[in-house]
């Protein structure tokens, strides 16, 4: 590995962590065997995340357990690999007991397509994890410093390029999982390899696997549902008309930042060029290898891929790659992006079948008192002939449906009050939050909690505006770390401390622009009172089919950004709305 000797020399505490970790190994076994507290050690937390799962707590019970001389009320998130989305009705099963058994009686979609599990408590994580391998389904680098869920369109059925697209994302999430035997040890009572053994256990990773976490996604145009450009690898799919021909190439996407640290900011990734379907392997595992050889060991601030290429720049990256690969990338391929939302309702493939797609606010999962979700889909599983499909947009498809069984599946959404698009607002049904409080360690301010009251006072507002039925993407996340993708959202609420929020404004609709900080530290009434003259301005001025972030990227209330590097560029004074 081409590792810099300065970076060898002053590698991060995570750095030497993984390596002397046995390959992820640690001393899992041990602090999971500790009966005296919840917890496991601070550094087998670091480590458990490759393995699927983040130590968490309670953070609404922190003071009055303090006040009782008691630890914090510790659980864990697990994570599924889910590549694709794709999870079967017997799969739904295993996973809905699971959740009733050992979780908090719910499942989260996440926005890497995936399920999430919360409130697992220590002596249960074994069962948890080895229960979903036991349903066919893994949660190995679903977090950690590797390459995670590999995303894409959520359902193959549509036509013959969706489910290319699909095979496509399998394939490369197996191709570059973790081969450490640590997991099945840990977690499947598999025999301990042998310290003399010849098996290196990682030939691609090594060990001290990746600086930072990786991201893989696969687009299919007009549709930028998996908003492409904030992967660190993103797969814009080409095709002939009837199949694939192969992808043009984007890399350096990435969400994160941290407030008031200007080096850090959010980047939408670069196109470099076009592949065919038989190099999309050996292009993948070259932009992963330059990565782990040149991604910053020593400050994790900096250690995704984007910082890679702009501390060297995008021409440096395509002549290291181009050199690696030992031929050059063809020029990319014309594409056409319409939006980065879902679809939703019911639509039927050209083999007949139906697919159902359902809107879930901020993808959760559970039963409440007006709509017992969790217990609908259950006893729609146990009847359904196909699978259900997560988008990374924390939405649901119920696809697969024969045309026998539709109005099977249409008599249990309506007994069980499942969301059907028609009763909820536009805004709503693109809106996408992160978890944050009560459980998320790094949330700074509310977000799934808050989201459900903030938009109805937003829509209380656009109904008196008139724009109700127009398409405006929000997104909410508790902190900046940006698991909501909120800085390519027209709208963007990033939690600043808890009841305030920056808000950003001005990404556009199809996820090809960012966003940019407007005005600091409101509170949601704040918020409101702000976008209110806003929305007025937009009515009496905007041109035709002028999506929202267009519009006030025109009218100057903030300035266009396409580079991550001007996205912490201090702007001119906020512009005041035109209208009151």
């Amino acid at each position: 590995m081409a590792q810099d000797s300065q970076q060898q020399s002053n590698l991060s505490s995570e750095e030497t962590l993984k390596r002397d970790s046995c390959y992820l190994r640690g001393t899992i076994l041990e602090s999971l065997a500790d009966p005296v507290t919840g917890s496991a050690t601070s550094d087998d937390i670091k480590l458990l995340k490759f393995h699927g799962t983040y130590q968490q707590d309670n953070r609404d019970l922190r003071v009055e357990r303090m006040r009782q001389k008691l630890e914090p009320a510790y659980s864990f998130m697990v994570r599924v690999r889910m590549p694709g989305g794709v999870c079967t009705a017997h799969q739904w099963l295993q996973l809905d007991e699971i959740a009733q058994k050992y979780a908090n009686h719910s499942l989260r979609i996440t926005t890497r397509q995936t399920f999430q599990f919360h409130g697992v408590i220590k002596r249960n994580l074994k069962p948890t994890i080895s229960g979903i391998n036991k349903a066919g389904l893994s949660t190995i680098a679903a977090c950690g410093d590797v390459n995670r869920n590999v995303v894409c369109h959520n359902n193959p059925y549509l036509s013959v390029c969706h489910e290319e697209v699909y095979d496509w994302a399998k394939r490369l999430s197996n191709r570059f999982l973790p081969q450490t035997g640590a997991y099945p040890e840990i977690w499947l009572d598999k025999e301990k390899i042998s310290a003399n053994s010849s098996i290196k256990e990682e030939p691609l990773y090594g060990e001290t696997y990746l600086p930072r976490k990786f991201k893989i996604g696969i687009a299919l145009p007009p549709s930028n549902d998996i908003d492409v450009f904030a992967q660190d690898l993103g797969l814009i799919a080409i095709s002939d008309g009837n199949h694939l021909v192969g992808f043009n190439v984007s890399v350096g996407g990435g969400m994160g930042m941290t407030h008031n640290v200007p080096e850090t900011y959010p980047r939408l990734a670069s196109v470099i060029g076009f592949c065919t379907l038989d190099q999309i392997f050996e292009v993948a595992e070259h932009i992963i290898k330059i990565q782990r050889d040149f991604g910053n060991r020593v400050d994790r601030q900096q250690a995704r891929l984007k910082y890679t290429i702009d501390s060297r720049s995008i021409d440096w990256f395509k002549e290291e790659l181009n050199q690696r690969l030992g031929w050059n990338l063809e020029p990319p391929r014309s594409y056409h992006f319409e939006s980065n939302s879902d679809p939703f309702g019911w639509v039927q493939d050209s083999k007949g079948n139906w697919h159902l797609n359902l809107c879930l606010l901020s993808g959760r999962i559970k039963d409440t008192e007006d709509q017992p979700l969790m217990t609908g889909l259950r006893e729609i599983a146990k009847i359904h002939r196909g699978d259900f499909r997560l988008t990374t947009n924390q939405n649901l498809t119920i696809a697969n449906i024969p045309p026998a069984e539709k109005k099977n599946i249409e008599a249990l959404v309506e007994k069980y009050h499942l969301p059907m698009p028609e009763k909820i607002s536009r805004v709503r049904q693109d809106a996408m939050s992160c978890v944050a409080l009560p459980t998320c360690g790094l949330a700074m301010a509310e977000s799934e909690r808050m989201l459900p009251g903030f938009l109805d006072k937003l829509e209380a507002t656009l109904i008196q505006v008139g724009l109700q039925n127009d398409p405006i993407t929000v997104r909410v996340t508790g902190c900046p770390n940006g698991c909501g993708r909120p800085y390519i959202s027209e709208i963007a609420l990033v939690g600043k401390s808890l009841g305030r929020y920056s808000l950003y404004l001005g990404a556009e609709f199809a996820g090809q622009r960012l966003n940019k900080l407007y005005k600091d530290s409101l509170t949601e009434d704040e918020i409101i009172e702000t976008l209110t003259p806003i929305f007025k301005h937009y009515v009496q001025d905007r041109n035709e089919g002028e999506y929202f972030g267009n519009f006030v990227v025109r009218m100057e209330y903030v300035e266009e950004v396409k580079e991550g590097k001007d996205f912490n560029k201090k702007p001119a004074e906020p512009k005041a709305a035109k209208t009151a």
